[in-house]
């Protein structure tokens, strides 16, 4: 865990969390089911080259980065083949993050979900993984905004639908692109490490921001954002 330059120097009234890697264990199995198709075209891709081009971007990026690295064009039917073969990964796979449900049923203010994946995407992620009860219709996506993250776009449009300010915003991201794109907003910024493609994994960041790997370790970092003093489940 890491200390935070950008301190909790205002009262927190609205929390926005990233979706893949966040809420739902997702990008081992995104990382699995794209690096076998690109696999299938002649582009091969490591973990370690996932992790460090496609995690927390959108997939307009991972196509650029595709044509820019392996001169090789992804096409409109390779997204759509890539979707169908996710959305039946994750109807059998997916999972939340560990004692998400807990976590979320001990928050005191407002959240809402900001994501780079499309909207059928985590729409499908919400429902197999039952969170669509904790967040309603209060889902955000790259596509409503002109650019995606590291570019704080998405988190402003998140924060101006909810009626509160930047600066009373904390976005929870698992991503480098997330967590400069939250702090490009101007927002406070906790990374949350506790799913499978971080598990162990040792990170580096040049933005120095507090990094939880458990849902309790929210609490213990800001006491004042639980319905209840007590963290134990």
């Amino acid at each position: 865990m890491k200390a935070n330059d950008l301190a909790i120097n205002s009262a927190i009234d609205l929390i926005i969390f990233d979706c893949d890697g966040v809420l739902v264990d997702s990008e081992v199995l995104s990382q699995r089911v794209l690096i076998e198709m690109l696999a299938e075209i002649g582009v091969a891709v490591s973990e370690e080259y996932f992790l460090t081009h496609f995690l927390g971007y959108n997939f307009e990026h991972v196509t650029a980065k595709v044509f820019s690295d392996f001169s090789v064009k992804l096409t409109a039917e390779f997204r759509e083949n890539y979707r169908d073969k996710l959305i039946k990964v994750f109807a059998v796979e997916l999972q939340q993050t560990q004692d998400l449900a807990w976590m979320l049923s001990q928050i005191n203010v407002k959240s809402c979900v900001a994501t780079s994946g499309s909207p059928d995407k985590v729409r499908n992620s919400l429902h197999y993984t039952k969170l669509e009860q904790y967040f309603g219709n209060r889902v955000f996506t790259s596509s409503e905004v002109k650019n995606g993250k590291p570019a704080p776009d998405l988190f402003l449009h998140a924060a101006n639908k909810m009626a509160v300010a930047p600066q009373n915003c904390l976005v929870i991201e698992d991503s480098n692109a997330g967590v400069r794109a939250g702090l490009a907003a101007n927002m406070q910024v906790i990374r949350y490490t506790g799913a499978s493609h971080l598990s162990g994994l040792k990170t580096t960041m040049s933005d120095d921001v507090t990094t939880i790997d458990h849902w309790t370790e929210l609490f213990e970092q800001i006491p004042s954002l639980s319905s209840s003093t007590k963290t134990e489940r």
